[in-house]
């Protein structure tokens, strides 16, 4: 049976219109799958956003809290170091406690080291302010604040905010 040259090119024509059609139905059913996938594990676009604007919020209280911001935009004129302390103190609660809402939505290292962010620049607060005398210029403790920062080098503000960005980006 001698099947003419244009019979052969309808079937091919043909086998490859089904390869596509078979591609493009494969690809609808992997699609399916990985969206029943996401549903399941609850990762979907609002969980996404839940999650970004949360470590978004995370990051501006860990720019806030920053021993620097703190003193910038607490003010110490005419005021004693016992008052630029609670100040500065109160500022600091108040931030994290405004965010405390967002450890459901990063992981549990994650709000360690916001905690522990807090906890340790409450310390080196209490530690300066010690060294001064109840009485004297709120100045004076701001102007050590900012020496520790600028001597030390360790401010852990730098350190959760790129832990901030490191865990952004792998949800993204």
């Amino acid at each position: 049976m001698n099947l003419s040259e244009g019979t052969v090119q309808n079937i091919i024509f043909g086998a490859i219109f089904l390869f596509f059609i078979s591609i493009a139905w494969l690809l609808a059913e992997f699609k399916g799958m990985k969206d029943e996938i996401k549903e399941r594990l609850g990762i979907n676009n609002e969980t996404l956003k839940l999650r970004l604007q949360a470590y978004e919020r995370l990051t501006l209280f860990a720019e806030r809290a920053s021993l620097k911001s703190l003193v910038s935009r607490t003010s110490s004129n005419g005021i004693t170091v016992v008052d630029l302390q609670i100040a500065l103190l109160d500022t600091l609660r108040s931030e994290y406690e405004y965010n405390i809402s967002q450890q459901i939505y990063v992981s549990a290292p994650m709000w360690k080291a916001i905690g522990n962010l807090k906890e340790q620049n409450i310390f080196i607060i209490n530690q300066l302010a010690a060294t001064l005398p109840s009485g004297a210029n709120a100045l004076e403790l701001s102007k050590r604040i900012l020496e520790y920062v600028s001597t030390t080098n360790t401010e852990l503000s730098a350190t959760v905010l790129s832990a901030l960005q490191f865990e952004a980006k792998k949800i993204m």
